[in-house]
């Protein structure tokens, strides 16, 4: 089981209805987090909401393309870390169109852990691999493991609709990064990739998070999904 200092994702499996719409129209990317449950089933969960420590939680993502898939995490703590490619989440990054991957694979899980605040996930996707040494890994720099708290606390948003009591923080969920972040890790994915692509069009489609292109990608793209908990 990996840790991870205490952000995620939410979503449930995609249906039929959804993965035709997959085949069509712009270039998709769609995460979605789910959240093991006292039952022990996976549950789909709004991106928007407030985790607790030990939660386990896992993501779904999804392209309508081929390419190669990076995710870092920085947690709320301040320490990156390289969540997919990896050992433990699995080495093999290729994605194919209109296919559904489970990160991490199997029956791993991420923990919720550390101090309150939020999981800056960084996804980076990529029309072509980005390093040819190790097909699909890259390990982190060292100066990376390891940084200064985010000192930021999530809040319950009593203007977003709650679901049975649920606390919701709207400032969670994805976001495009604007470019010239100078505090975006770019080199713990690869330097050609663009931030913040003002191609890029950010929506939701309930609880799943849609990343989309209306043009196919001419090279990787860097987004991120901030997991709030408490």
């Amino acid at each position: 089981m990996r840790r991870v200092a205490g952000v995620l994702l939410a979503a449930a499996a995609l249906s039929h209805p959804q993965s035709k719409v997959m085949t069509q129209g712009a270039h998709r990317m769609e995460i979605t987090m789910e959240r093991l449950d006292a039952n022990g089933s996976w549950r789909t969960v709004d991106p928007a909401l407030v985790l607790a420590q030990d939660d386990r939680v896992r993501f779904r993502f999804r392209t309508n393309f081929n390419g190669y898939l990076y995710v870092t995490n920085q947690a709320s703590s301040g320490a990156y870390e390289q969540l997919f490619p990896s050992a433990q989440a699995g080495r093999e990054n290729r994605i194919q169109g209109n296919r559904e991957y489970q990160i991490p694979s199997g029956d791993s899980r991420f923990k919720i852990s550390g101090p309150p605040g939020y999981e800056i996930v960084y996804w980076l996707v990529s029309p072509v691999r980005l390093n040819d040494s190790e097909p699909g890994f890259k390990p982190l720099p060292p100066e990376y493991r390891s940084t200064k708290p985010l000192n930021l606390i999530p809040r319950c948003d009593d203007t977003v609709l709650r679901a049975r009591g649920a606390c919701l923080d709207s400032s969670a969920g994805p976001k495009l990064i604007p470019r010239g972040d100078s505090m975006t890790p770019r080199e713990l994915l690869d330097q050609s990739a663009e931030h913040g692509s003002g191609d890029l069009i950010v929506m939701r489609q309930q609880n799943k998070s849609v990343i989309a292109s209306n043009e196919p990608l001419a090279g990787p793209v860097i987004y991120e999904f901030r997991v709030a908990h408490k």
